[in-house]
């Protein structure tokens, strides 16, 4: 598994090791020297930077399945260039599948935040290795952080997203996919358009005091707010987050956390 040392690989971790002997699992990070945490819980760790591909060789050496977790690079050409790298060395050392986590849309967009993803699809198919696609939405925690305990406390929740439909899932709803994908056999080949259940701040407002037992109300705002908050913002209220599939459901055997569910989450404390 490479990246495995960041936000969504430690929960891809937890989630292999509630399926599978620790022995089984080697995770590939950049630093190995910050991931005692890993090698204390008996699985392998092994230097893997996706600038210096003879490290990746090295890391991916004997494994029959890689999770190939995007990079957070930000350019898309330097990031597609290091995710070629990584399925390179995996060709190389011999890998039996790539699992790789990619964004939603990204089978049919090719700018924006699709762009990336959309290349290295292409590198995929173009490269002969067996794989998986898994093709993740915003993550929730992206709208449903710790922020949410100051509209409680102000009893009022103000956005502008024109109370249009969410679709995020939650990191470790989509960390349990990769883990099932990764330890079952019936997804070789498949791709997978993730979404979790639709959701409108409306409705957060709705959540919020039923989990709390405080009125919070919902309130339109006018005015943009700052930065990529205001971004995502506009991607909700143009409705290019309403894509709904079955798909996370069915790779999880249950429904998609609730919004309830991530509200409470969320307040019992800080997310990573």
């Amino acid at each position: 598994m490479s990246a495995a040392s960041g936000a969504f690989g430690v929960r891809v971790v937890d989630a292999l090791l509630a399926r599978c002997p620790a022995e089984r699992v080697v995770a590939a990070v950049r630093r190995p020297d910050r991931a005692a945490h890993l090698a204390a819980r008996g699985i392998g760790v092994r230097l893997g930077d996706y600038d210096a591909p003879d490290t990746l060789r090295t890391a991916f050496e004997g494994a029959d399945r890689l999770l190939l977790i995007s990079s957070p690079e930000l350019d898309p050409e330097r990031r597609v260039s290091q995710h070629r790298a990584a399925v390179e060395a995996a060709r190389t050392a011999g890998v039996g599948a790539v699992v790789y986590t990619s964004f939603l849309g990204a089978d049919t967009e090719t700018d924006g935040a699709a762009a990336a993803h959309h290349a290295t699809e292409d590198v995929l198919r173009a490269g002969g290795l067996p794989h998986t696609l898994l093709r993740h939405p915003f993550y929730s925690e992206a709208f449903l952080n710790p922020g949410l305990k100051a509209a409680v406390a102000a009893g009022e929740l103000v956005d502008r997203t024109g109370a249009r439909g969410i679709n995020t899932a939650s990191r470790d709803d989509l960390a349990e996919a990769a883990a099932r994908v990764l330890t079952e056999d019936q997804h070789l080949g498949r791709a997978y358009d993730f979404t979790g259940t639709l959701w409108t701040y409306p409705q957060l407002a709705e959540a919020l005091g039923r989990v709390t037992g405080t009125t919070v109300v919902h309130r339109a705002r006018d005015d943009r707010s700052p930065g990529a908050q205001g971004w995502l913002e506009d991607q909700v209220r143009a409705g290019a987050l309403e894509r709904q599939t079955g798909d996370l459901a069915h790779v999880l055997g249950r429904p998609p956390a609730g919004l309830d569910q991530a509200v409470a989450s969320v307040l019992r404390g800080p997310v990573a």
